[in-house]
Order: structure tokens, then C-alpha cells, then sequence
């Protein structure tokens, strides 16, 4: 009666266990049953991997995409530094003629304007020194940006102009990095440099246009005239086509020299914010109190997520409902574990109730169709594990071949605003899916092998 007393998932449980996993003939029900489990289990964690990896390589590209675009920070309203000498403040949300002091400043600092009368800093030159000095702030620079209509050869088309200052164009790199056509060489540069513009590709696509040609653009803020207020209009020549990878800014955006965008949209001695990019957007809630004690008493700061919370907001709580619904599917995939370990404790019941009259306990049967089971739950999770991972890791080249075999596009930059599949493996998401189907690959062979292990002998053996 003791020859089968040993530890806990013994020698001879594993190999008993092993045994029962390579079914018979007589028992394909049981092994076609297993089949599917694994299968299934397989392709859950599969899928839960490449859905949210998907998911977050489409919310980091976003977010890359947007705010390096658009920046993390903006500082707007009322004077950003009192200044009992100054002018009175702006009302809130107007641009402020300060601003234009410190792009003043700033040329003066570089050699391309005189510095101003006082031969002191302005008050928003040191709002910038003061901004560029917090910790975590990587830029600070001034922008107008207003919108315009655009007209090419034959062909009309809304735009949003950006003016921005020649260095501060060239320190973008998502705009710098990705020129399509023509350079950034001569944009805002000597005498004919600023009626250099630069254009997304969408827009330049859409006019007709390319690096080189001439695009003439309409200000909304018109000029007096004798007869009324009459639109503004002037001829820019493209100095270079950029493409980021996002249609809503392709398709639409135009970068100008400051100087030309004041000029042209009337608003000389005026911008109308100081942009700011952070060295992690997801540090903003640290850098807003520190940025908006450096702007100064007045001063109104947005960041990203003012600007983008319903849009980013949604996406969250999709990827949060996305993943409990692939967890159920995972869960129901697990439960067809206790399909074939059903069968399996019925027709080993005999074997069963050998090895109980052996000495075999009940927490030996037990262990030993745990380990039936739960075998299966581990061969589909690591099998889906790696399934996941290579798809994921290939996906561009599997997007590329679906494209190719199909002849259609199966991801529109025109409806997904990114021009590619993107996906981003978090390990610890990874992880976390792969503990979720071990437990429950677990727990879904807990009851079978629960009622194997209390059969009794006597009954199992009484009609044999």
C-alpha cells in the first residue's frame, strides 16, 4: 500500500500525466478535444498580444506624431511677465504684442535685427530664458498660425500657415527629417529666402504642386481699400514638400518664415503663442505648475491634453474594453480544457480506481490530471506567446504581403490617420496575457480533476 507514496508531482505522476496526453485510437474524442484547446488557447493569446500591441503602437505613434508636431505646451493670454513699465495686458486668449519683443530680441541676439532701444532684454525674452531654463523643457519659441486658402495651378485647397522662425522650423525634426522634395536650404534666408514656403505633401498633392512651383496664398484679414476690405493675397515659391505620416497635418499644414507670417496675415508685432516640447508628454502634469510660475502672473498654459482629451481620452477607454473582452475570449478558450478532461477522467476511471487500491491518494489523482490539463493550457499560451510576438515584430511585412495578394489598402492613412499598421510590444502587457491564460488554463482543470480524484474505487471497479 505504500509503494506509491512520493512527493508531490513525482516521477511517476508526470510520466502518468504525459501517458494520458497521448491519447489512443479508441480515445480520438479526447485527443481531437485536446487538439482544439490548444488551438484555441493558441490563437486567443495571439490575438490579445497582436490587438494590444497594436493598440499601443497606434496610440505612441499618435502621440509622437501630434505632439511632435503641434508640441506638448502652449502659452497664451495676457502679458507672461508683469512689467509696471509695459503695456497693459491683452485680454485672454489675444495674441499679445510682446511676444513679437521677444522674437525681436531674439534676432537682435542673432545678428538679423537691431536690438531694442533700451539695450535691456524685453520682458518676454526672459518669459522664454526663464521657460527654456525648467527643468525637462527641451524648446520654447513663438508661432503664428492662422488659416488660408491655398490655390495651385488649377486647383483650391484650405491650409493652416505656420509661421515659425528659420532655426526653430530646422530644430522640428519630424518637419526637418522628413522633406520629400527640395531642402530647407535658403528658407528665411537673404532677401528672397522669405517667400520660401514649406508644404505638406497631402496639400501639395492635392494643388497639384511641387518643390519649385509657385503657390499662391489668400488671408483671411484683408487690406483696406477704397471699396472695402479686400483679401490678402501673395505668391510663395514651395521650398519643400514634407511628409510626417499623418494626413490631418499633410494635407493641410504650411510653414512660413515669422516675419512673412506677420506680414501677411496683418499682425505685425504680434504672435500668438510660445509653443514648449517637453522631453516626456507624460510628465506634463509635473511641468505645468513649474512652466506656468516661469510665464508669469497672467499667463494662460494648455497642454496636450486639454487640446486632445476627447480623442485620446476615447482611445484609452477602447483599449481598456478591448482587453477585457479578448480576456473573456481567452477565458472561453481555456474552458475547452474541461471538455477533453471530462472524457478523460471517464475513461480512465478504471485506471483510476487501480491506482486508488494501489495507494495512490487522492491528491496524486489529483496532481496527476491538474497536470493533464493545465499541460495543455501551457502548450497554447507559449505557442500563442510566440505567434504573437513574430506577427507583431513582421507586421509591416505581413501588411505588405495582405496589400500585395489582395491589390486594396488595408489601412488608409485617409481614415487611420498613420500611414502603416503600427505595433509596439510592451513586455509587461506581454506578461501580463501570459499569466491571465496560465491561471485560467489552471482553474479550468481544477473541477475535472476534482471529481477524478474523489471517485471511488468500488464504484468504478463494480461493473468492470
Amino acid at each position: 500500500m505504500t509503494q506509491l507514496a512520493a512527493p508531490p508531482f513525482s516521477a511517476w505522476e508526470r510520466s502518468l500525466a504525459g501517458r494520458y496526453l497521448r491519447a489512443k485510437r479508441n480515445q480520438g474524442g479526447v485527443a481531437l478535444i485536446s487538439l482544439i484547446s490548444v488551438i484555441g488557447i493558441t490563437l486567443a493569446v495571439a490575438v490579445l498580444i497582436i490587438v494590444m500591441s497594436v493598440m499601443n503602437g497606434f496610440r505612441s505613434e499618435l502621440l509622437a506624431r501630434t505632439l511632435g508636431f503641434s508640441g506638448h505646451m502652449h502659452v497664451t493670454g495676457a502679458v507672461l511677465v508683469s512689467d509696471p513699465e509695459g503695456p497693459p495686458a491683452s485680454a485672454p486668449g489675444e495674441p499679445t504684442s510682446e511676444l513679437d519683443a521677444l522674437v525681436a530680441a531674439d534676432e537682435a541676439a542673432a545678428g538679423t535685427a537691431p536690438p531694442p532701444s533700451s539695450g535691456q532684454p524685453s520682458v518676454l525674452d526672459q518669459s522664454l530664458t526663464r521657460l527654456r531654463a525648467v527643468p525637462g523643457v527641451e524648446q520654447a519659441f513663438p508661432i503664428v498660425e492662422s488659416y488660408s486658402v491655398a490655390q495651385g495651378a488649377n486647383q483650391l485647397g484650405l491650409a493652416v500657415v505656420r509661421g515659425m522662425r528659420p532655426a526653430d522650423v530646422r530644430a522640428t525634426s519630424i518637419v526637418a527629417d522628413n522633406i520629400l522634395q527640395g531642402s530647407l536650404q535658403g528658407f528665411g534666408e537673404g532677401e528672397y529666402g522669405g517667400d520660401l514656403v514649406l508644404v505638406g505633401s497631402g496639400l501639395a498633392s492635392t494643388l497639384g504642386l511641387g518643390a519649385g512651383d509657385p503657390i499662391t496664398l489668400l488671408s483671411p484679414s484683408g487690406e483696406a481699400t477704397a471699396f472695402g476690405s479686400a483679401p490678402r493675397s501673395k505668391t510663395y515659391t514651395i521650398g519643400g514638400v514634407f511628409e510626417i505620416g499623418m494626413s490631418q497635418f499633410d494635407a493641410a499644414y504650411v510653414y512660413m518664415p515669422l516675419e512673412q507670417a506677420q506680414l501677411f496675415f496683418g499682425r505685425e508685432g504680434v504672435v500668438d503663442s510660445i509653443e514648449i516640447k517637453t522631453d516626456n508628454p507624460d510628465h506634463v502634469d509635473r511641468l505645468r505648475p513649474l512652466v506656468t510660475r516661469a510665464a508669469g502672473p497672467g499667463a494662460l498654459v494648455r497642454d496636450w491634453r486639454d487640446d486632445n482629451a476627447a480623442y485620446f481620452g476615447a482611445l484609452q477607454v477602447e483599449r481598456n474594453v478591448m482587453r477585457l473582452i479578448l480576456m473573456l475570449i481567452v477565458t472561453i478558450a481555456a474552458m475547452n480544457i474541461i471538455s477533453g478532461l471530462v472524457m478523460l477522467v471517464k475513461n480512465k476511471g478504471r485506471d483510476v480506481a487501480v491506482l486508488r487500491t494501489m495507494g495512490a491518494s487522492q491528491g496524486a489523482i489529483l496532481r496527476v490530471f491538474f497536470m493533464s490539463g493545465a499541460s495543455l493550457g501551457v502548450i497554447g499560451t507559449f505557442l500563442g506567446l510566440f505567434l504573437g510576438i513574430v506577427f507583431c515584430t513582421f507586421i509591416e511585412q505581413i501588411q505588405a504581403f495582405v496589400e500585395w495578394v489582395t491589390g486594396a489598402e488595408v489601412f488608409s492613412s485617409d481614415i487611420y490617420f498613420l500611414s502603416h499598421l503600427p505595433a509596439r510590444i510592451e513586455w509587461t502587457e506581454v506578461l501580463f496575457v501570459t499569466t491571465w491564460a496560465l491561471l485560467m488554463s489552471c482553474l479550468a482543470t481544477l473541477p475535472p480533476a476534482l471529481r477524478a480524484s474523489k471517485l471511488d474505487p468500488v464504484e468504478a471497479l463494480r461493473y468492470e
